[in-house]
């Protein structure tokens, strides 16, 4: 066998066994669908079998952009302060408030997460500019990147402040704001706050 044919072999045995990575051994990859196309570039959907990178994209320049949403989402929760370090506790926040997603929904966490970023994401913010000792604020658009930022943390300080001194457990606050932000329902924190940035940002055009 010739070693053309042998590396042919390899490729694609590594093609069949992407195809059955599933998130946390329960959610595949596949068939999830970004329908923001600004979006797209900056939401990893590299399969995984553990989102767990180690850090290792910190040092090249917009390297996060190639970390998993999903890890992203659980870094996010591991600050400020209580949480911050513990990535098994924020990684079992994910992984049940995600069963809880798709008891409720049905649909696979992944989609349901990806659509939740969209809807979350502000297209439109303010800056703060000076001209001769005066400060103005003058509305400018979002790069697509901050738009990906600004909606993990909404919905993470959604969990947070749901769940801060009250009965109901941080993974059932996680799953209904997804949820929530996945239907654009303006009960929800993430819009709320999106809206708001966007309202700001138009009187200030």
């Amino acid at each position: 066998m010739s070693e053309d044919t042998k590396n042919n072999i390899d490729l694609g045995r590594v093609g069949m066994d992407l195809g059955k990575i599933k998130l946390f051994e329960r959610w595949p990859y596949e068939g999830v669908d970004i329908k923001d196309p600004s979006l797209k570039k900056y939401i990893s959907l590299k399969p995984v079998y553990l989102p767990h990178s180690g850090g290792r994209h910190e040092h090249k320049r917009f390297g996060k952009a190639e970390v998993s949403i999903i890890e992203r989402l659980i870094n996010r929760l591991m600050y400020p302060g209580r949480n911050g370090g513990k990535k098994m506790l924020a990684y079992n926040i994910v992984k049940n408030a995600f069963d809880l997603i798709y008891l409720e929904t049905k649909e696979n966490p992944i989609q349901v997460f990806i659509r939740a970023i969209e809807n979350a994401a502000p297209r439109e913010e303010t800056t703060r500019i000076m001209y001769g000792g005066i400060v103005y604020r003058v509305s400018v658009d979002v790069s697509s990147q901050r738009r990906v930022d600004l909606a993990l943390k909404f919905i993470s300080d959604a969990a947070r402040h749901c769940s801060f001194g009250s009965p109901k457990p941080i993974e059932q606050c996680l799953a209904e704001e997804i949820m929530l932000a996945s239907r654009n329902d303006p009960q929800s924190y993430s819009i709320k706050q999106k809206e708001e940035i966007e309202r700001i940002a138009l009187s200030s055009r």
